[in-house]
């Protein structure tokens, strides 16, 4: 995959910061914000501009945190209180209805 451009960048991480404590968007909301359809340059810019980002509040979409971030998310979902749903294994994610923000 080519390198998002810079403008798209920019478009992503404003709004992955306007996203409040305790409230996700999916790859594909983010996209959708910035009038993309690009859901997977919106992951690409996460994993390597998102460091410095609430990057736990972008979930795929089912729900589930970023790959092998589980364990940190989680720690983050916990402290801002975000929705979640458990399965009888053990396996989290964040309950969508409940927490997806929409700007």
């Amino acid at each position: 995959m080519r390198s998002p451009a810079p403008d798209f960048i920019s478009a992503v991480l404003a709004v992955v910061e306007s996203i409040p404590e305790g409230r996700v968007m999916a790859y594909s909301d983010v996209a959708a914000a910035i009038g993309s359809r690009a859901a997977r340059a919106v992951g690409t810019v996460m994993a390597h501009y998102g460091s410095d980002q609430p990057w736990w509040r972008v979930v795929r979409a089912s729900g589930h945190p970023p790959v092998d971030h589980e364990t940190r998310a989680l720690e983050h979902y916990r402290a801002e209180g975000t929705p979640l749903r458990w399965s009888r294994d053990g396996v989290y994610r964040v309950d969508l209805e409940l927490a997806r923000h929409t700007p």
